[in-house]
Parts: C-alpha cells; structure tokens; sequence
C-alpha cells in the first residue's frame, strides 16, 4: 500500500509519542495533533472549544489561504484531534467537553490512535489499515447470524 509523506510522519511522530509516554489528550502539546505538529500548540487557536472541529476566525483565516501545518489544513488538523478525543472515551458538545476518568490510561490511549489511524487514512483517501475486515474476507453487509442447534 502506498502512504502519502504527511501520513508516514504523521504515523511515526504518533508511535514515538505512545511509545515514550508522551502522549496526552489534556495537553496541546502533547495530544494526537501537538505531536504530529512538532509538540507545537499553536493550532488550538483554530477554534474556540477543545474537540470542537468547528474552525474559529483564526482558524478560517488559516484555512482560506491554503496555509498547512505539517502538510495538514486547519480543518484536517481539528477533524484529527476530534477522532482521537472521541476514540479516547471523550463525549464532545456545543459547549462542553466529558473526558474519562484515566485519560493517560495506555489502553485509552491506544483507541484514540488506532481512531486517529482511520482518520489520518480517510483524508488521504486511502483505504482503512486499521479494518481487518479485508484480513478475515469479511463484509458485514451481507453477515448472517448463526446459531448452534444442539
């Protein structure tokens, strides 16, 4: 399968985070987007709510002069830390933000990545490495349920 430059970064400075423990969905520096842009916080100014991928005036400012940030747009930044806050157990509103209770959990963390995985696929247009439906010749459309009879 062929990646793009900005996934392959992207997917590397990610596993370095995880793997060095520093990796953390309270912190802009260190959550799944500070560390694709160089542990950098710079990009929370794009919007005014944690987890919202609702870009702020800055943050349209940003978006409509093409500007990218590790060769991601403003909006693909925020739709990046979106899945990984959401993968993490966080529920996202208008105007709050519920995190769960052990954020810094490995386990936690590892679901947010494996969510940020899919993203980071989904804005390259590429398939989903991380469904394993392909692995297991699985398509749920057509998936019946079996029962034993005995």
């Amino acid at each position: 399968m062929t990646t793009s430059n900005r996934f392959d970064a992207a997917v590397k400075k990610l596993y370095a985070a995880f793997h060095n423990n520093t990796l953390n969905p309270e912190d802009c520096n260190q959550c799944a987007v500070g560390n694709i842009l160089d542990n950098k916080d710079s990009w929370r100014h794009m919007t005014d709510i944690h987890g919202s991928t609702r870009l702020n005036y800055i943050g349209l400012v940003h978006q409509n002069l093409g500007r990218r940030f590790s060769d991601y747009s403003p909006q693909e930044l925020l739709e990046i830390e979106d899945s990984f806050l959401k993968g993490c157990g966080y529920h996202l509103g208008k105007h709050f933000c519920h995190k769960p209770e052990n954020y810094k959990d490995s386990v936690i963390l590892f679901n947010g990545l494996c969510e940020v995985i899919s993203k980071l696929c989904q804005l390259d247009n590429m398939d989903d490495i991380m469904d394993c439906s392909k692995l297991f010749d699985f398509d749920g459309a057509h998936s019946e349920v079996l029962t034993n009879s005995f």
